[in-house]
């Protein structure tokens, strides 16, 4: 087990070397890429799903199976499909995000007040208005919520998808660290991923999801 001190050593060394920044970037890049294929497929599908019994009942089984769908078996069969290439990754981790997304959002859209619905059809509101001013800023704390846990889950697919196929980014470098059981090297990789992911949660998720509860924090 090396020391802390060890471990910064090989932190510093690697950021110097350029080799820890290059691998941070492809992973963050396929972070957001996946990120935001995720929230909007699956932010689609559960507003249609808690506005709608028939779609709700045809999706419900596909939901529960995506679900219940390890990771590693949709990533495995996005290569084998799809080949080792990076649309084959990022749209593996966004497959393993969206059932998650539209579980969520399908509980807000149940929980919309009819009440401004109501109001919107009084002032006949366009179907685009009514989304944009009545629909989307009552599902402000869902869509944070699934942002929080989305990036939780997609931080996790994305190395694995990494470590499978890729030539690049953090999980490949701790699998080629791990072939040579450089454990310093592997804890120094995990300590910068984790090191980035508490920046964009503190400095990001939060203020966002803080923005989007302030409606219901001036009614309460």
């Amino acid at each position: 087990m090396p020391s802390p001190l060890e471990v910064g050593r090989f932190i510093v060394a690697e950021t110097a070397a350029g080799e820890l920044l290059r691998h941070l970037a492809y992973t963050l890049a396929r972070v957001a890429a996946a990120f935001v294929i995720a929230m909007a497929i699956g932010t689609a599908i559960g507003i249609a799903m808690g506005r709608s019994q028939l779609i709700d009942l045809f999706g419900d089984s596909w939901l529960i199976v995506l679900l219940n769908t390890p990771a590693l078996v949709i990533t495995v069969l996005a290569y084998v499909w799809f080949g080792l290439n990076e649309a084959a990754a990022i749209g593996a981790v966004a497959l393993n995000k969206i059932p998650n997304v539209a579980v969520t959002m399908r509980e807000g859209t149940r929980a919309l007040d009819p009440k401004l619905d109501e109001v919107a059809e009084v002032y006949r509101m366009s179907a685009l208005d009514r989304l944009r001013h009545v629909v989307l800023p009552q599902l402000g704390s869902y869509l944070a919520a699934s942002a929080r846990s989305g990036l939780a889950l997609i931080w996790k697919v994305v190395l694995l998808v990494e470590l499978l196929g890729r030539s690049n980014g953090v999980g490949y470098a701790i699998h080629l660290h791990f072939q040579n059981f450089d454990v310093t090297a592997i804890l120094g990789y995990s300590v910068a991923f984790a090191a980035v992911m508490l920046v964009i949660e503190y400095a990001l998720v939060q203020p966002v999801e803080r923005h989007a509860s302030r409606w219901r924090i001036r009614h309460a």
